[in-house]
């Protein structure tokens, strides 16, 4: 019997997502190796069935670390992703609503922000702050928040012309009614679509800043400075850098195609 579904990325998405959130909770809980236990006789020891995923430098589990590293990565993914969505959201609709000086003014100041590839004020933003989780989540939101209030205006613009909202400002709803009422239920769906492709494009840029040392120090468990750890190894012993590469790649691979899924169901339902 072949079973036909009607939203492959929606499924794989969500597939993937779940199976690695899943390993991120329970992984460090089912297999107990410490990743920050150095054991010298296992240096650079190859995948067994004590190490799966082989040892590091200093004898590490890589597995344990892998699994650790998904759990800071979706953290830091997640509070960025929130704050971010907060912040535009709030900006975005306030230049909305105003209208005049006040729209363009907040509008420019966002084009400015745009006008820097993100990754790139990310990298300076951390090296002025400096490395440390809180200091990466502040650069990761700065280059976040743009995108969040642009679609919120964008959207907010366009539902104050339906029937339903005109209808209740002439009955003298307040803007916070408005807002909170008729407003911001139509741009679930679009920030729903947003902060998904957001979380995969925050796990990269978390994995790029750690890999420059700008992120997560050593000896925190990190994918990126996994890889950059490795790096010096990689004839020798591939697998240091396979494993958290390859989380990274899954991790944006099933975020960007949750995001393709729910974008479809949006646009289906719309």
């Amino acid at each position: 019997m072949i079973v036909r579904v009607r939203n492959p990325s929606l499924a794989i998405g969500v597939t993937t997502v779940a199976a690695i959130a899943v390993a991120a909770i329970l992984g460090p809980l089912l297999f107990r190796a410490d990743p920050l236990s150095i054991d010298l006789a296992n240096t650079l020891a190859g995948p067994s069935r004590a190490h799966p995923f082989g040892c590091d430098a200093l004898g590490r589990d890589v597995l344990a670390r892998v699994l650790y590293g998904a759990r800071l990565s979706l953290s830091i993914s997640a509070v960025v992703v929130a704050i971010s969505l907060v912040i535009g959201s709030l900006i975005g609709a306030t230049a909305a609503l105003s209208g005049g000086r006040i729209d363009n003014l907040i509008m420019r100041g966002v084009d400015i922000v745009l006008a820097f590839p993100g990754i790139l004020l990310a990298i300076a933003l951390a090296a002025i702050l400096g490395p440390g989780l809180i200091d990466l989540a502040i650069a990761l939101t700065a280059m976040g928040w743009t995108g969040y209030a642009r679609i919120v205006r964008g959207e907010v613009l366009t539902l104050r012309e339906r029937d339903y909202v005109l209808a209740a400002e002439s009955l003298g709803a307040s803007r916070s009614r408005l807002l909170m009422r008729h407003l911001i239920p139509g741009v679930v769906g679009p920030l729903a679509v947003q902060a998904t492709f957001g979380i995969g494009g925050i796990i990269g840029a978390e994995a790029a800043l750690s890999f420059l040392g700008l992120g997560a120090l050593p000896p925190t468990p990190s994918w990126g400075n996994m890889l950059d750890a490795g790096r010096a190894f990689l004839l020798v012993a591939p697998h240091l850098t396979t494993a958290p590469g390859l989380a990274i790649g899954l991790s944006i691979l099933g975020f960007n195609l949750l995001g393709d899924g729910i974008a479809q169901k949006v646009g289906h339902r719309a």
